[in-house]
C-alpha cells in the first residue's frame, strides 16, 4: 500500500460512495499487521517468513492480523495507522475509520453511530510461538481514568489457522479459589526477583480448536500458543502482572501503562483493577467456555455462533462461523454490519471475490476480508462457493446486533 494512493479528508466521501455502490454495500478491507515488542511471533497469519519484522526488529515481530479496525494499536514507535484497517477500491485505498466518519448511518447503522460516534470493536488473529504474561484488561471504570475505554473480548480458535500447536497450547485463566489478595500482593512485590510465581495461583486450561472462551474485563488471562480469532471491544488497554516469561523479562512499565500516573507504585490500587469474584470462580469454565451452535442452516450451508453471551448483561460483541460446500450459495441477513474474513476456500460475496491466500507479502492486498456495512447486511448478501473445498468465513458484530444471543453453557442443550 503506497502512501501516494491513500485517499485522505473531503475527498473520502466521493470514493466511499463509489465503493460503496460498485460493491453494494461491500467494502474491501486490506490486511492490517501489527507487531509486538515483548512477543514472539507463531507464523501462521499466512504473513511471508521474509516480512515478519518488517517493521524493523526494534519493533518486534509481527503476531496480529486485525479485521475491521478503527481502534489504534497503542504501541510504542506506532506508524501513525497502526492498527487502523483500509478499505480498497480501483487502486486508491482509505481509511475505515474515515468511512464510518463520513456515513456513518449507511456504514455501521444510525443506532450505533449515534451512540458510539464509531464503529466501537474490531477483531484480529493473534499469533504467538509460547505463552504471553498473564495479564488483564481495564474494566470501563478504570480505563476511563487514563481516558480510554475498558476492553472485554472473546476467543476462538480456527481449525484452518492451527496446523500445529506451537509450543504451549494451554491458557492460564483467573486465580485458584481461596487465593487471597496478599499472595497477589506479594508476587507484585518479588517483581524484580526474576519469576515473580504468580502462575503458581492459576490455573490452566487446554486449548481446543474449534471452541472458544470469553473473557470480561478485570479477569486475569495468560493466553496460549494457538492461533486466536479475537472479537473484543475497540480498546488497547492492559497491565501485565507475570514478570518473566519463557525467560523473557516482562518490564513494570507494561504492567502500569495504563493506570494513573501517580498510581504506579500503588499495589493495592494496581490488585483493585481486578475483578476479584469473577478471579477466583471454582466455576470458571462453566462461566467464560465456549462451544459453537448453530444459528442458521440450509442445503449445503450452516452458520453458527461462535462467541455469544453477555458481558456485564450488555451484547457488546458477537460472532459466526459460516461454512458453504462446493456449489452452494446462501443469503446472509444479519441484524448489523460485521467484519469478515475468509479463512477456507474460495468464492463470492455479492460482487465481490473471496479468496483465501497462501501466502501474503506485507503491504499486498488481498481478497479474504470484506466488511458488510449496515445497509448490506440488512438487505441481505448472496455468498456462492465457487472452489472445490468449503468455504468459510469468519464474522464479528458489534453490540446489540441481535434481539437475543445464546447463553453460556447454550451449547450443552
Amino acid at each position: 500500500m503506497s502512501e501516494q494512493n491513500i485517499v485522505k479528508g473531503d475527498s473520502v466521501g466521493k470514493i466511499l460512495d463509489s465503493a460503496l455502490n460498485a460493491g453494494g454495500g461491500l467494502l474491501r478491507l486490506t490486511p492490517t499487521w501489527v507487531p509486538r515488542s515483548f512477543l514472539h511471533p507463531g507464523k501462521r497469519i499466512k504473513l511471508h517468513p521474509e516480512d515478519y519484522y518488517a517493521y524493523g526488529a526494534h519493533r518486534g515481530g509481527i503476531d496480529e492480523r486485525w479485521f475491521a479496525s478503527t481502534t489504534d494499536a497503542a504501541n510504542d514507535g506506532r506508524v501513525w495507522h497502526e492498527g487502523q484497517s483500509f478499505c480498497s477500491f480501483e487502486g486508491q485505498t482509505f481509511l475505515l475509520k474515515d468511512a464510518v466518519a463520513e456515513a456513518g448511518a449507511r456504514v455501521i447503522g444510525s443506532a450505533l453511530f449515534d451512540k458510539y460516534q464509531r464503529w466501537p470493536v474490531y477483531s484480529k488473529f493473534f499469533d504467538n510461538m509460547g505463552p504471553i504474561p498473564h495479564h488483564m484488561h481495564q474494566s470501563f471504570e478504570h480505563a476511563k481514568l487514563t481516558g480510554q475505554e475498558g476492553k472485554p473480548e472473546s476467543y476462538y480458535f480456527p481449525p484452518q489457522y492451527n496446523n500445529c500447536d506451537n509450543n504451549f497450547p494451554y491458557t492460564f485463566f483467573g486465580l485458584e479459589p481461596g487465593t487471597t489478595k496478599q499472595q497477589l500482593r506479594k508476587c507484585l512485590e518479588d517483581w524484580s526477583k526474576g519469576d515473580n510465581g504468580i502462575l503458581d495461583l492459576s490455573k490452566a486450561y487446554r486449548l481446543k480448536r474449534g471452541t472458544g472462551w470469553l473473557v470480561p474485563p478485570g479477569v486475569l488471562h495468560a493466553p496460549g500458543s494457538l492461533c486466536t480469532y479475537e472479537p473484543q471491544w475497540g480498546s488497547d488497554v492492559f497491565g501485565m502482572f507475570q514478570s518473566l516469561v519463557e525467560g523473557r523479562e516482562v518490564p513494570w512499565s507494561l504492567l502500569v501503562k495504563d493506570v494513573p500516573a501517580d498510581k504506579h507504585q500503588d499495589l493495592d490500587f494496581i490488585i483493585s483493577q481486578l475483578d476479584w469474584d469473577r478471579n477466583i470462580d471454582p466455576s470458571f469454565k462453566d462461566n467464560h467456555y465456549l462451544e459453537p451452535i448453530v444459528a442458521d442452516q440450509g442445503e449445503g450451508w450452516v452458520d453458527l455462533w461462535i462467541v455469544y453471551g453477555l458481558v456485564d448483561g450488555a451484547q457488546l460483541f458477537t460472532a459466526r462461523e459460516l461454512t458453504v460446500q462446493p456449489g452452494a450459495k446462501c443469503t446472509i441477513q444479519d441484524g448489523g454490519p460485521s467484519g469478515w474474513i475468509t479463512t477456507q476456500g474460495k468464492g463470492r460475496m455479492g460482487a465481490l471475490n473471496l479468496q483465501t491466500p497462501a501466502m501474503i507479502r506485507f503491504g499486498a492486498e488481498t481478497e479474504d476480508e470484506v466488511f458488510i456495512t449496515d445497509e448490506a447486511a440488512r438487505a441481505g448478501v448472496e455468498i456462492e462457493n465457487t472452489g472445490s473445498e468449503p468455504l468459510v468465513g469468519l464474522r464479528y458484530f458489534g453490540p446489540d446486533t441481535w434481539p437475543s444471543v445464546p447463553n453460556l453453557g447454550d451449547y450443552k442443550k
